[in-house]
C-alpha cells in the first residue's frame, strides 16, 4: 500500500513588538494616558498597550541593575524593552577598545532579565565605515552576558554603511541593521541579524494615529513579511533582498516626529497585526 506523503509543517512566524521611545513625555498625558493616573504608574500603565519601549535614556545616563529591575517588575511577561546603549560607548573614537565599558553597561541592562529584548547601539551622523574599527566592536558584542541572551542592533547614520562590506559583516557577526525610514538619515532595509528592528519617523500631529490609515496598512503588511521570513523588496535595499524563509521577531518603534502622536501609532500597528 503506498503510503501518503505528508504536507509539510508550516512554521510559525515570528513575534511583532510595536512601542515607542520612553515612556514619560508630559503631551501624552490625555490623548494616551487617562486622566488622574500618577506618572509613577505610567509605565505599568504603556507596557500594557503596546508590547515594547525603547529606552532612550540610557543613552544620557546608565542607571544601575536595581533600577532595570524596577522597570521589569512593573510590565507583563510578554512585554521587552529594547535598551539604547550609552554614548559614551558609541561616540568613542576607537569602538573597538570600547570592551571594558561595554561590560559595566551590560552589568545592569541584564537586571531586566526576560524583559531585555535588544540592545541598540546608535552611531552618530559622522562616524563613517570603517571595516577594521567596526569589525573590532562587533567582536566585543556577546551573545550572553551574565546568562542572559542578548540581541544586538546597530544603527548607522553615515552613508559610507551602505556598502555591501558593512551588510556582510554584520551577517557574519549575526548583528541587526535597523531600518530607519527618516529623511534625514540613510534608509535601507536589507536584514542582517536574526530580528528586524525598525525606527519609524514620519509621524504627523495632524493624524490621530499619527500615520494615513493607508500607510499604517503598508507598515503592517511589512512587519508581517519581516516576521515571517520574507524581505520586502518594495523597501529600499542596498543590495537585492534575500528572503530566507526563515522566521524573525520583529521591532517596530515609532520615534520622534510628531512624537505626541507615536503612542497612538504603535497600538493601531499593533491591532492590525493581531486582526491580520
Amino acid at each position: 500500500m503506498a503510503t501518503k506523503r505528508s504536507r509539510p509543517t508550516k512554521k510559525a512566524p515570528g513575534r511583532l513588538y510595536t512601542g515607542m521611545g520612553g515612556w514619560t513625555f508630559a503631551p501624552w498625558r490625555g490623548p494616551f494616558y487617562p486622566e488622574g493616573l500618577v506618572q509613577k504608574r505610567e509605565l505599568e500603565y504603556a507596557s500594557r498597550q503596546v508590547s515594547a519601549i525603547e529606552i532612550n535614556g540610557t543613552y544620557y545616563r546608565s542607571p544601575d541593575i536595581d533600577t532595570y529591575r524596577r522597570w521589569a517588575a512593573e510590565t507583563p511577561e510578554d512585554f521587552v524593552f529594547s535598551v539604547k546603549a550609552p554614548r559614551h560607548i558609541v561616540q568613542s573614537r576607537a569602538l573597538a577598545s570600547t570592551g571594558e565599558r561595554i561590560g559595566r553597561f551590560l552589568d545592569g541592562a541584564i537586571g531586566l532579565g526576560d524583559r531585555l529584548g535588544a540592545v541598540l547601539w546608535q552611531f552618530l551622523p559622522t562616524r563613517k565605515f570603517d571595516p577594521d574599527d567596526i569589525a573590532g566592536f562587533l567582536d566585543l558584542l556577546p551573545d550572553r552576558h551574565e546568562g542572559v541572551a542578548l540581541r544586538h542592533a546597530v544603527e548607522v547614520r553615515h552613508e559610507s554603511f551602505m556598502d555591501e562590506r558593512w551588510l556582510t559583516l554584520a551577517r557574519d557577526r549575526g548583528v541587526s541593521t535597523v531600518f530607519t525610514d527618516s529623511p534625514d538619515h540613510p534608509s535601507f532595509a536589507d536584514l542582517t541579524g536574526p530580528f528586524v528592528y525598525a525606527r519609524l519617523m514620519r509621524s504627523r500631529a495632524r493624524e490621530k494615529h499619527g500615520y494615513p490609515a493607508k500607510e499604517l496598512k503598508a507598515w503592517a503588511a511589512h512587519a508581517a513579511a519581516w516576521t515571517a521570513g520574507d524581505d520586502p523588496a518594495d523597501l529600499p535595499h542596498v543590495v537585492e533582498p534575500q528572503a530566507s524563509g526563515q522566521p524573525r521577531d520583529a521591532f517596530v518603534f515609532f520615534i520622534s516626529a510628531a512624537k505626541e502622536r507615536n503612542p497612538a501609532a504603535a497600538v493601531a500597528l499593533g491591532k492590525l497585526a493581531d486582526d491580520a
